[in-house]
């Protein structure tokens, strides 16, 4: 037999709790997305040899440092609508997060794979690996690339609390003792 106690909404020390702790992430991810976004805005380097690299001569690099951007503004402006209590819609939140939470995703891998590349190159269609030459450049896109690896987490993290927060409200389906012993078709 059921509880009907188990379908109680959360306490508001618990709520409370949560809205802490979400808005103390978006402020968290603030931060770590700009020092990702300059880290790579302002990453270039010059090869006597080469010419000169610069993150926009990347496409990957160039997402990174838009998903940044993107991200630490939207992690503002739901700071902005948690303070000052505008939306009271988790659903906004729970989309939101999701969406911020898996371009964060796209774009790390973007990254990772053209540091593959910078590393080991692809002897299959002749690319040699420009680490070795381009050392400066790699080590801040690594740099860049764990920064927003942390921030990452954070929106991971954030999607899962909005999601809580958002299927709380509901309960699990009631099933009475009479369809329990019925067969399902």
């Amino acid at each position: 037999m059921r509880n009907f106690d188990e379908n109680k909404p959360m306490s508001l020390d618990h709520l409370l709790t949560h809205r802490a702790l979400e808005l103390s992430l978006r402020l968290l991810v603030i931060p770590f997305c700009v020092a990702s976004l300059w880290v790579m805005a302002t990453n270039k380097q010059l090869n006597s040899d080469y010419g000169l690299l610069d993150f926009r001569n990347i496409t990957g690099t160039k997402y990174l440092v838009c998903i940044n951007a993107i991200c630490a503004g939207c992690a503002l402006v739901g700071v902005a609508l948690s303070l000052l209590k505008c939306m009271k819609s988790d659903w906004v939140f729970f989309v939101s997060d999701q969406v911020l939470a898996y371009l964060m995703v796209t774009s790390g891998s973007a990254v990772i794979e053209i540091l593959y590349l910078g590393y080991m190159g692809d002897r299959e269609v002749s690319w040699s690996e420009a680490c070795s030459s381009y050392s400066k450049f790699c080590s801040k896109t690594k740099l860049s690339l764990v920064l927003h690896m942390v921030s990452m987490l954070f929106f991971f993290l954030l999607s899962v609390i909005s999601a809580y927060r958002v299927f709380n409200k509901f309960g699990a389906p009631y099933v009475s003792s009479k369809e329990e012993g019925e067969p399902v078709e």
